[in-house]
């Protein structure tokens, strides 16, 4: 369904409406003129395919703007709907009128077919009319409804939190904080009492904190929406601002958010393969051969389970040498990850009961006094995709648990007043979307999976 009359390029493919007139605009892909005849290719973003303007030399002089139409410019084209002779396509249209409503110069950047990301990533603004970024964009669309469309079936109300925020939840200090002042103004004032908010604040790393508060009310949420982080990495998995999705469960444990992650990430990969066929088709040709069977492995897969301190065992057993000698009480790096996930499982896995000193405090203390009720899940190709836990609901545990951290106990009183206010155990987890973006696509760089992607020294555009 459309709010306008005009139907959509990709619409016109799919009706194939033979003789029928129709109108369609959109931007200049490529263009031929020669002698003889003389060949459009027109993209109005519905879809990756193009739909051919052909003026032969019989009818090109009713045509007095032919010279100034460059790739790039925007078209509007009304012409009759004919068979194609062309192979790869079944229509084309032969024009009757052709208005340029914007010129392109003959400078425009996105001449070639084929550009490198490095390139593209230097006119974020206009990379979208490519192909690839045609695709990504349309894909990361679709997903996010992918996303809404699990959880309203599971009865999960979507909640907004605090995008500004008085507090980093994850006690790790890289954040951006939020002031009136300039940095010299902040040197000479008295900060935060003259700041706008009256107190240190901060573009918040996760909305977990304030969803566990909604989720102790509504029961089930998640908040779908930007984070931050003031990490100084340049790596390829890395972004200054991302989307993250965050469900909390109330009267939830760690099998039950097992169970959700399990259920949420074989949907997504699900979606992406049945309702996305255009994209997966083209990520699987152009960007990662062999994709397509990957994430169907996903969708069939067994999910394995296996205890952090069973993981370590694991892999000082393994028959292979790792750069980082794997040793209890280390963080697991993506090289552990990749063999769990892709050597001796073959397969999705859950990794439970991490150390207490590698998690958050917020994550539930477990009986033996090292461990906590933690989960990461780690996917072939990748390692971990999925970060989750129960949280800690009692309130003497919890104290204890932020003064070992050194966590401000007065900035998160709120979070503390829960446990003591008729609180329930309950879980959650977080999962980066666009590195889920990346994983199913196969696309290699965070930065080329976000319309504008921020990064350190890059925010442009």
């Amino acid at each position: 369904m459309s709010f306008f009359e005009r139907k959509s390029i990709k619409q016109v493919l799919q009706e194939e409406p033979i003789n029928e007139t129709v109108t369609v605009r959109g931007w200049v892909r490529t263009v031929r003129m020669s002698k003889n005849v003389s060949f459009i290719e027109l993209n109005d973003g519905s879809t990756l395919k193009n739909i051919q303007i052909v003026i032969s030399a019989d009818n090109d002089k009713q045509f007095d703007n032919l010279n100034k139409i460059l790739t790039g410019a925007a078209l509007v084209v009304e012409g009759k709907i004919v068979e194609s002779m062309a192979k790869g396509q079944a229509i084309e249209i032969v024009p009757d009128e052709i208005e340029i409503i914007g010129e392109a110069l003959p400078e425009y950047p996105l001449q070639k077919k084929r550009h490198s990301f490095e390139f593209l990533r230097e006119i974020a603004h206009l990379r979208p009319r490519t192909n690839t970024f045609d695709v990504i964009n349309r894909f990361r669309s679709k997903l996010a409804w992918g996303v809404h469309d699990f959880f309203r079936a599971h009865d999960f109300y979507y909640v907004h939190t605090p995008i500004i925020s008085n507090n980093d939840a994850e006690g790790a200090g890289e954040v951006f904080h939020v002031s009136i002042f300039s940095p010299y103004e902040m040197q000479t004032r008295q900060v935060p009492a003259d700041d706008f908010f009256g107190l240190p604040t901060v573009l918040a790393v996760t909305g977990q904190l304030e969803a566990e508060s909604l989720a102790l009310g509504l029961g089930n949420v998640y908040t779908f929406g930007p984070t931050f982080r003031a990490e100084n990495s340049n790596t390829a998995r890395h972004l200054s601002e991302f989307w993250m999705i965050e469900p909390e469960m109330a009267f939830a444990d760690l099998d039950d958010d097992i169970t959700v992650i399990e259920a949420f990430v074989r949907e997504l990969c699900r979606f992406a393969l049945e309702e996305c066929q255009e994209e997966m088709d083209f990520f699987n040709q152009w960007i990662a051969k062999g994709r397509i069977e990957l994430i169907q492995q996903i969708v069939d897969s067994k999910f394995e389970r296996i205890t952090y301190s069973e993981g370590i065992d694991v892999l000082a057993k393994a028959n292979r040498k790792f750069e980082i000698e794997p040793i209890w009480g280390m963080d697991l790096k993506t090289e552990h990850e990749r063999y769990l996930a892709e050597e001796y499982f073959n397969g999705p896995v859950f990794v439970t009961d991490y150390p207490f000193d590698l998690k958050a405090f917020y994550m539930t203390a477990n009986d033996d006094g090292k461990t906590v009720a933690a989960v990461d899940l780690l996917v072939p190709g990748v390692g971990e995709i999925v970060g989750g836990s129960q949280r800690e609901h009692r309130h003497d545990v919890l104290l204890e648990s932020m003064k070992r951290k050194d966590i401000p106990c007065d900035v998160l009183k709120w979070y503390l007043d829960l446990r003591k206010e008729t609180t329930t155990p309950h879980a959650g987890f977080g999962l980066g979307f666009e590195r889920m973006l990346m994983y199913l696509s196969g696309m290699q760089n965070i930065r080329d999976i976000i319309p504008f992607p921020r990064s350190p020294k890059n925010c442009s555009f």
